[in-house]
């Protein structure tokens, strides 16, 4: 366009056959371009490793859990030290102890068992996950993982120290 030849508004102007022709080029081209980086992307992600197992290895503490009801619960592990309608607390000795935590309708929520002990009762990370859990310089150790699809998370925490904690926790995710 030279600097002479005046500016139509787009609405009203005739666009010439070669510049129209341009035109049409262009928005195939771009066209055919999106098309292809698509259809790549779809191919990359078909291709990609399928996601890692969507539930752990420990499901159950002493034969209980997730979902089953507060007299099954009570029949599994015995009378609870303290009894509740939206918990239960256990005592397994001076080295073990449970938590049990019911929805409304008394069904198993979150099952938190805890150990003050270093034998060989206490579940490793390995036990509750399948692989090891890397400890920190302290000695402690923390890992949480969700299962979205079988509908749970499932922690475990061990204190640092010669005396350690640990704690492992499963919970429905609401």
């Amino acid at each position: 366009m030279s600097a002479s030849t005046p500016l139509i508004p787009l609405g009203k102007a005739q666009v010439h056959s070669p510049t129209r022709a341009r035109f049409i080029s262009l928005i195939i081209a771009a066209s055919g371009l999106l098309l292809l980086g698509g259809s790549a992307v779809a191919q990359r992600k078909s291709t990609a490793p399928a996601p890692p197992e969507e539930s752990g290895v420990f499901k159950e503490y002493r034969g209980v859990q997730l979902g089953m009801t507060a007299d099954e619960v009570r029949k599994k592990l015995g009378s609870p030290k303290d009894k509740g309608d939206d918990q239960d607390f256990f005592v397994f000795g001076d080295n073990e102890s449970a938590q049990i935590v019911y929805d409304p309708t008394h069904k198993v929520v979150t099952i938190s068992a805890d150990f003050l002990s270093t034998d060989a009762s206490v579940p490793t990370g390995k036990q509750v996950f399948g692989s090891d859990v890397e400890s920190k310089p302290d000695g402690s150790m923390y890992k949480m993982v969700r299962f979205p699809k079988a509908g749970y998370w499932l922690s475990y925490n061990r204190t640092g120290g010669a005396s350690p904690m640990t704690s492992i926790t499963l919970q429905k995710i609401l």
